[in-house]
């Protein structure tokens, strides 16, 4: 007999999910159903999917359960696993607070990327209505020595390797129309450079501490924005720059804007990097479990 399955739709500077809460870890949910919800003209439609586990009923969580009561058991839109989402785990926050299983103030969100520390402002605008941004702690940054060069169609750039907890290139160029349509993965140099994949993200500068960026996000093709992504783009510029934290003792702060808003990241000098935006529930609903069953035959 099918039963009901709630789910929700949020979004982050326009990076949107699919949240599926499942406090005891109860709904299974291989990749193939994980790309039907996704998909956009057959399914709910997402970047990805944010599945909401107890840290204490999933096998990966239960080490971190201690520290962090939920676990961001994330998936991307094709269904395949990835440690991290920035603009997830603001999304994963902002519903915890929405269900009644977070506050104003700070909270601990468990992720395959170890856990994360995250802030939720208070309430603003006149009535005090509109959400507050969210800030999350999203750990430093790793600069792998690796030389990396990336492509689309005839041109080519070198590109900085930036570890979020998950691979970054970033590549600095003159119009960010030179990343073409995004549809499929931008080519790397060299091959073994990303053994499991890698995001890209062309970068062009706006202004003094201010950027603007386009990434391709793999398992998802590009998106309207990437959390990790513009922490990669911020410590890139940054080194680019010539500003190192750990050495001057003073936060760096650079202003990212991604196709679906802005997002602001902060370098501090012990090297952890903190991400503020915004995070936005825009629907609820229910889709019945035989659906699903008939995607996992």
């Amino acid at each position: 007999m099918s039963t009901r399955i709630a789910f929700l739709k949020g979004h982050g500077t326009e990076n949107d999910f699919v949240i599926v809460p499942d406090p005891e870890n109860a709904i299974d949910l291989p990749p193939a159903a994980v790309a039907a919800l996704c998909d956009r003209r057959a399914g709910l439609g997402g970047d990805g999917l944010l599945h909401v586990v107890r840290s204490a009923a999933h096998p990966e969580a239960r080490g971190m359960a201690a520290e962090a009561e939920w676990f961001m058991d994330y998936r991307n839109g094709d269904g395949s696993v990835a440690e991290m989402c920035g603009n997830g785990v603001r999304v994963f926050a902002r519903y915890l607070q929405r269900a009644g299983h977070a506050a104003e103030g700070d909270l601990a969100i468990a992720t395959r990327g170890g856990v994360k520390r995250v802030h939720i402002a208070k309430s603003v605008s006149d009535g005090g209505s509109a959400a507050g941004d969210i800030t999350v702690g999203m750990g430093r940054a790793l600069l792998p020595e690796t030389d990396v060069e990336v492509s689309v169609g005839e041109r080519s750039w070198p590109a900085r390797n930036v570890n979020m907890g998950n691979p970054h290139a970033v590549a600095f160029v003159a119009d960010l129309a030179h990343a073409g349509d995004l549809y499929a993965p931008p080519s790397h140099a060299p091959a073994g450079a990303y053994p499991d994949g890698v995001n890209v993200e062309f970068v062009v500068d706006r202004g003094p501490g201010h950027v603007a960026m386009r990434v391709h996000e793999r398992g998802s093709g590009e998106t309207r924005s990437c959390g990790t992504g513009a922490c990669a783009v911020a410590v890139a510029a940054a080194r680019r720059d010539g500003v190192d934290p750990a050495v001057t003792g003073t936060p760096a702060t650079y202003t990212v804007d991604v196709p679906g808003g802005t997002l602001v990241i902060t370098e501090r000098p012990d090297g952890e990097i903190e991400m503020t935006g915004p995070a936005v529930i825009v629907a609820e609903g229910e889709f019945d479990s035989a659906w699903l069953e008939g995607v996992r035959a």
